[in-house]
């Protein structure tokens, strides 16, 4: 498994359609809320794919927000989603906030993913929210 960042139309293309299926069909979500401005391939917002033997089968983006790394739209295709690919997901993405020497990362993550990203340093903050009709929680990280 590894993670790469998204360089192509085509490599964007494919994690629309993951996102789509997980965010829109999985959970919900209106196709009008789940696609934004920011799924554009520029300097603004940096998408990822992660790979499972050779299948992309999650994603995610990052963009800069009042000074932190903003961690969005990860997602993982059901059946790949107990091989870890969250963490590598997570990981990546701040490996390219920290590229940009930043030093800290936010995200709202949904509240049953709590403790996940708990595992991984990030600190509830605040309190839960409904975005796109499901409960969330605005967690953040300092890097070391």
């Amino acid at each position: 498994m590894n993670a790469i960042k998204i360089t192509t139309e085509e490599d964007l293309q494919t994690a629309f359609a993951i996102r789509k299926k997980v965010f829109v069909e999985e959970q919900g979500v209106s196709i009008e809320e789940e696609m934004d401005e920011f799924d554009l391939l520029d300097a603004a917002c940096e998408h990822i794919l992660v790979y499972y033997n050779d299948q992309p089968v999650g994603t995610g983006r990052v963009r800069v927000v009042d000074g932190y790394g903003k961690l969005e739209r990860i997602c993982i295709l059901q059946e790949f989603r107990k091989f870890g690919l969250g963490k590598v997901i997570t990981l990546k993405l701040e490996e390219l906030v920290q590229e940009k020497g930043i030093t800290k990362s936010k995200l709202n993550a949904q509240t049953y993913a709590e403790p996940f990203y708990g595992k991984l340093g990030y600190v509830r903050s605040g309190e839960e929210f409904m975005d796109a009709g499901i409960p969330h929680i605005l967690m953040k990280k300092q890097f070391s």
